[in-house]
């Protein structure tokens, strides 16, 4: 069997050519090649995976070539060539500063400098990481450095720049490498995918390439790392399973339900990020830069700064057109204020919930959770729009907003208006609020007195009778008498039921595993008048009022009965209690070996969150 090379050695560039992303310093190195005009020493700084060792090598190899080609890059031809990709040059030696670094080590490179080279022009001296060098080793090289033999040229590279010596960098030629933008990396690692035959997506490439930051040596170890897991079919989906990613349409479920002001659906949808195994903290910062990218996208000249796929910029741009750049600044300045105090917060989720909350409310104080009346789907341009300054008195009088306040405090419920209720909101007042005696017919008001008290800011607030709330609330209850469900009873067996459960456990596994494998662990039994009882190991799990729902709506969906009920059973005093939770589990724990409470105790311990 043939030996695995990994691809960032198998695909290292061998021409200034096929270096990737670094035009600037392989364009200037040609034109020095080419006058004739290189320096004695050159100083190659920057990022890890960037270039810096390949390009030193491919100058090294270049300026010994004895027959360039027009474009000025090796022939792979010549003796000098051979030999150097054979690893058997003897006028290119490289140097490993972080286990050479002693001053011998540079005394001993100093009298090899002595000797001309028998093949070729230059001898050329490759001294990688130079910064991990002695100071005394620095010492010894800087006469060296300053005035070599005409023959001998020395290339330094270094990811730290600042641990070098002044009197070393004002001997060198430096050339600052740059990181590799994503686009090139991305476009590399096509070339590489095809030259492979593998079939990849651009989504996931682009991820990868995100995922190296800059570094195309990274980015190809990552490459040769997923297709060991997924084969020859590289997909979005295995990417981000491997390098355990979250995917970005979480960011774009929570950024629509932002908009729409709904508070229930953002805490959902983080329980399904924690129930997927993600952190909180990952979480947020991946929430910032899906806001940051929606900001871009709001101006053409920021364009630019979006890193990702078109198809993807495609999503990015419609979720941005319904977005204010107002709204998206406070999102963003909310996430970074919890991201920054996540590491000092004991209760991780609900740091990271209130977080949320806060999102919910950006646009709609009730959030979602106020149930009064149904929640508009107000765009944002709506939102941000000033309210109607009024001039006259009876504009400044609260309309229903008002009475809905009141009338909450008399049961959560949306009331039905007021039969043949009528206001003074029509009824031109003077200045000073003066009510005068009129004559109302009986037969449109009844017994409601509108009563206007003046404040301290000159508001007048509405009062409402309650005898006539209530009368309102009961004829609304006996209106909906009238349409009610229709009972539908499907009979079904106890083979049936245990199948179905069956179903549920393995369809809400992904949602919530503890529940699932709560209520999976015993069998449901069918009783009388559809009720079905089911065996749970705690009471928090008899508790769970959310779940629960859920596990009674899939039953009666599947079972096609709605008279369905369900009892969850807390185990008897002889039945043996299985340890769940974490503190269930030390208590059980604690009855064997005693002193690992004590030991809780010295350390101070507690349990996590």
């Amino acid at each position: 069997m043939d030996s695995f090379v990994v691809s960032a050695r198998k695909y290292r560039p061998v021409t200034f050519k096929q270096v990737v992303g670094q035009k600037a310093i392989t364009s200037t190195l040609q034109n020095a090649i080419k006058s004739n005009h290189l320096a004695q020493a050159f100083l190659f700084t920057g990022p890890r995976g960037v270039g810096k060792t390949t390009c030193a090598r491919i100058l090294a190899k270049t300026i010994n070539c004895e027959n360039l080609t027009d474009d000025i890059e090796p022939c792979d031809k010549c003796e000098s060539c051979t030999s150097f990709n054979n690893n058997a040059s003897f006028n290119i030696h490289e140097l490993d500063a972080a286990s050479n670094n002693s001053v011998d080590d540079i005394r001993n490179l100093v009298d090899q400098v002595r000797i001309p080279p028998q093949v070729g022009r230059y001898k050329v001296y490759i001294i990688d990481e130079v910064h991990m060098l002695s100071q005394a080793a620095f010492n010894a090289f800087l006469k060296t450095l300053e005035e070599p033999p005409p023959y001998a040229k020395f290339i330094l590279a270094t990811t730290e720049k600042h641990k070098i010596l002044p009197t070393i960098l004002s001997r060198c030629q430096i050339f600052d490498f740059r990181r590799i933008s994503v686009e090139d990396i991305a476009e590399y690692l096509h070339y590489v995918s095809d030259n492979e035959g593998i079939n990849s997506d651009d989504e996931a490439l682009n991820i990868i390439a995100q995922k190296a930051d800059g570094a195309l040596r990274d980015a190809l170890s990552t490459f040769d790392q997923i297709v060991s897991y997924c084969g020859n079919e590289l997909s979005y989906k295995s990417v981000i399973e491997n390098l355990n990613i979250l995917d970005y349409e979480y960011y774009f479920r929570v950024t629509d339900a932002i908009i729409k002001s709904d508070t229930p659906e953002l805490l959902l949808i983080f329980d399904e990020i924690i129930e997927n195994g993600f952190d909180g903290q990952h979480f947020i910062m991946g929430l910032a830069e899906h806001l940051r990218n929606l900001l871009v996208l709001k101006n053409e000249s920021t364009i630019s700064l979006m890193l990702a796929s078109s198809k993807l910029k495609e999503n990015y741009t419609i979720q941005a057109s319904q977005c204010a750049p107002s709204l998206l600044m406070k999102a963003l300045d909310i996430c970074n204020k919890y991201d920054l105090s996540y590491k000092s917060s004991n209760n991780k989720r609900l740091h990271i919930e209130i977080a949320l909350m806060q999102f919910g409310v950006l646009l709609n104080e009730g959030g979602g959770f106020n149930q009064m009346q149904p929640r508009e789907n107000k765009t944002v341009e709506q939102s941000d729009k000033k309210p109607v300054e009024y001039k006259t008195p009876e504009d400044k009088t609260p309309t229903e907003p008002k009475k809905e306040a009141i009338i909450d405090k008399v049961e959560e419920k949306p009331l039905a208006p007021l039969k043949e209720a009528k206001t003074v909101e029509n009824v031109e007042l003077p200045k000073q609020v003066q009510l005068e005696k009129t004559d109302v017919k009986k037969e449109t008001v009844t017994k409601e007195k509108t009563v206007l008290k003046k404040e301290d800011n000159g508001r007048k607030i509405k009062r409402i009778s309650i005898t006539d709330t209530l009368k309102a609330l009961k004829e609304e209850k006996e209106n909906n008498k009238d349409v009610e469900e229709a009972v539908i009873k499907t009979e079904f067996t106890q083979e049936v039921l245990e199948q179905v459960w069956k179903d549920f456990v393995d369809s809400y596994q992904s949602k919530s595993p503890s529940f699932s494998s709560a209520v999976g662990k015993y069998k449901p039994e069918l009783t009388g008048d559809f009720k079905i009882e089911y065996k749970v190991d705690n009471k928090i799990m008899a508790n769970d009022i959310l779940h629960q729902a859920s596990l009674l709506d899939f039953l009666k969906k599947e079972l096609k009965n709605n008279q369905i009920t369900l009892r969850p059973i807390l185990p008897t005093v002889n039945e043996k209690k299985r340890a769940y939770f974490d503190k269930e589990k030390f208590d059980e724990l604690a009855k064997e070996y005693p002193g690992i409470v004590k030991l809780k105790e010295q350390l101070d311990l507690d349990f996590g969150v």
